[in-house]
């Protein structure tokens, strides 16, 4: 038998012929019935596969290993009669006379750190109503993302959380949660619904392999970006990872009870890369499921190790069928896609047409990071900023030079932006503000395509960052009034610009990290958040919901179409200030006839001319629930308060 090397394997696959005789569009992984379960396995290259199975997710020899029969397009199978539901199994699967044993690349299910897979009845893991649970209906002027990770959300015991919950699916379950049970100041899902945020992104709530679900998880932690099992959720987050079930259940009721308050989920996916070389994708297949080096070696676009070859029309379907799967099977409302521009354009679309066919599919979001992790081997046009005007105009994209523009760079500390007195910075607020629609940085887009933020897990929190360019050693922990307004002024700059809205959990109430740059193995109490200190900047907490709320008032922020933008007029004022008129969209049921903006990053108070007309004062940079109030009119001028944005409407 002659083994093929790496190299030798990259042109077998990136062949014509070999796409010919081995793509395949039937069913793969489980397919259970009370009767009886069929497997299936695509496996072309292989010369024999084996299914071990067992009674248990971990420990314990096999009750029986059968062989698969090969049938066309490479794809193995065999059918195992009787209720299977429970039964843990694992492939052995030998190529060029190398045998590797290994999970289901299409597992739903799994033990104890994923290793062995699991046959499962969805049905039988449905939560009481599960059926009866849709997706909210959330329309575009109320879509605002909050990202958390599970872990995060919950584990601080401050929260109110049922300690066996605390890090948990379950926390989100839990409904009237208080501070220390005070029964007064709202936490987690209390909290969120009290704020107004529409979406929840979740960290990596797939299956990964930085925390092992078999020790103890006070002292271990990672965000997650590690996939084991795409289609299975983490074990950690359950209340019992050694029972394939429940994960699944525990999962579905955390989705549930944020659709119940009205909060859409969005996963955050990570197909760019899996957690180590030997997983069951490359054990299956090798080499076919990541990207190549010319010497067949694996490409490390992800500063992971290796990446996946999203091109490669089996690789294209895995990657679909999964996120149909989660869509489905777990009413996901949204995807997030890490690294995006590590996949094809030809592949995200795609993603996208997949996801429209589904009822109500075209409402589910998708945007990604339009970046690689390092340089990459995928020879085709990348899914990135460059190549959004090829992307369908319902993907959207995380925008650095909003973010840098407010805040400054995120990879230097010490480097300012707008809101910190950068110099010349204000040329490019205009640019934020219309979404740079108006501006030839990006290629021609919708508004709508543009996810507008200055903090995500990655990179200091905004408070830490305001704290580095304005001391040599911050004391993160203390109260500081100028970085107090610098972070309401780059929430109000943000909050009311075009495009989609983004928030890393807790930068509402000056979430700090103590300075650490990149937390995502730090400790736990590093990461948690802080409920405590949600009710200490209560008043910070106020001000993003507040602004939240006017922007719901204001629908054409969060139009879709390339042109609105333009109706954008920005006055000649006095620099570093910025001002703007927007009128409203006719029969948008706008609260106001139009929006007037001012932002103000200077230690001092400003006056400022206003456009002819009568003005209500909506926000004063302090307090953005002014509209709620009796009017505060003004005409011909206003005052500007320092480090602020100021949001006028006209009555």
């Amino acid at each position: 038998m002659t083994v093929k090397t790496p190299a030798e394997l990259k042109t077998l696959y990136e062949s014509i012929s070999f796409d010919l005789q081995t793509t395949y569009t039937g069913p793969l992984g489980q397919e259970y019935a009370v009767s009886g379960t069929h497997l299936r396995l695509w496996a072309p290259t292989a010369q024999r596969v084996e299914v071990s199975l067992y009674r248990k997710g971990s420990g314990g020899e096999p009750i029986g290993t059968l062989p698969l029969e090969r049938g066309q397009q490479g794809v193995w199978s065999i059918y195992l009669p009787g209720d299977q539901h429970g039964r843990y199994y694992t492939y052995t699967v030998t190529v060029d006379g190398i045998s590797r044993q290994t999970g289901d690349p299409y597992a739903r299910a799994a033990g104890v750190n994923g290793t062995r897979s699991m046959i499962v009845d969805l049905a039988r893991t449905a939560p009481s109503g599960w059926e009866r649970d849709v997706r909210p209906v959330i329309p575009p002027e109320q879509r605002a993302v909050w990202e958390v990770s599970v872990r995060d959300f919950s584990q601080d015991a401050a929260s109110g959380v049922r300690p066996a919950w605390r890090g948990k699916f379950m926390a989100f379950t839990q409904q009237g949660t208080t501070l220390h049970g005070d029964g007064i100041h709202p936490t987690c899902l209390n909290y969120l619904k009290r704020l107004g945020v529409k979406y929840v992104q979740l960290m990596p709530i797939f299956d990964f392999g930085s925390v092992d679900e078999a020790k103890p998880l006070l002292r271990q932690y990672n965000w997650g970006y590690d996939p084991t099992n795409y289609n299975v959720p983490e074990g950690s987050y359950s209340t019992d990872p050694t029972r394939g079930e429940v994960r699944i259940r525990e999962c579905r009721e955390m989705i549930a009870a944020l659709h119940a308050a009205g909060i859409g989920v969005v996963m955050d996916v990570v197909y760019n890369h899996m957690y180590r070389n030997e997983n069951p994708l490359n054990d299956t297949v090798p080499c076919y499921f990541f990207r190549q080096n010319e010497d067949g070696s694996f490409s490390n676009g992800s500063g992971c190790g290796n990446e996946f070859a999203s091109e490669r029309p089996m690789a294209r379907r895995y990657m679909i069928d999964s996120i149909l799967y989660w869509a489905q099977e777990y009413h996901i409302d949204g995807f997030r896609f890490d690294l995006m521009g590590l996949y094809d354009v030809e592949t995200i679309n795609a993603v996208r047409a997949a996801l429209d066919t589904l009822p109500g599919g075209r409402d589910i979001l998708m945007y990604g990071e339009p970046w690689q992790g390092g340089g990459s081997q995928l020879h085709r046009y990348e899914a990135n900023k460059a190549n959004l005007a090829m992307l369908n105009d319902r993907i959207g994209i995380f925008c650095d030079d909003t973010r840098d523009t407010i805040k400054g760079g995120c990879f230097n500390a010490r480097e300012p932006g707008y809101v910190e007195g950068r110099p010349g910075s204000f040329w490019d607020i205009g640019g934020a503000v219309a979404a740079w629609c108006r501006s030839d940085r990006l290629p021609p887009h919708a508004p709508s395509q543009i996810v507008n933020y200055v903090s995500a897990h990655d990179n200091f929190t905004l408070w830490d960052k305001l704290l580095l360019v304005r001391y040599e050693k911050p004391e993160f922990t203390a109260a500081d009034s100028t970085a107090l307004a610098q972070n309401r002024l780059a929430a109000g700059i943000y909050l009311t610009s075009f495009g989609l809205p983004f928030l890393q959990a807790g930068e509402e109430f000056a979430r700090t990290k103590k300075g650490k740059g990149n937390s995502y193995r730090s400790s736990p109490a590093l990461n948690r958040l802080d409920w405590e200190r949600a009710e200490k900047y209560h008043a910070l907490v106020d001000y993003y919901r507040g602004l939240l709320a006017l922007r719901a008032r204001f629908p054409r922020l969060s139009s879709t179409d390339p042109h609105a933008p333009d109706a954008l007029y920005f006055f000649s004022l006095e620099q570093p200030l910025v001002g703007w008129q927007l009128p409203a969209q006719w029969g948008d049921g706008a609260a106001w006839q139009a929006l007037c903006v001012f932002y103000n990053p200077t230690e001092t108070s400003k006056v400022v001319p206003l456009p002819v007309g009568r003005w209500q004062m909506l926000s004063d940079g302090i307090s953005s629930s002014l509209w709620r109030g009796p009017a505060r009119v003004y005409e011909h001028e206003a005052v500007l308060m320092p480090y602020s944005a100021t949001i006028f409407g006209q009555i």
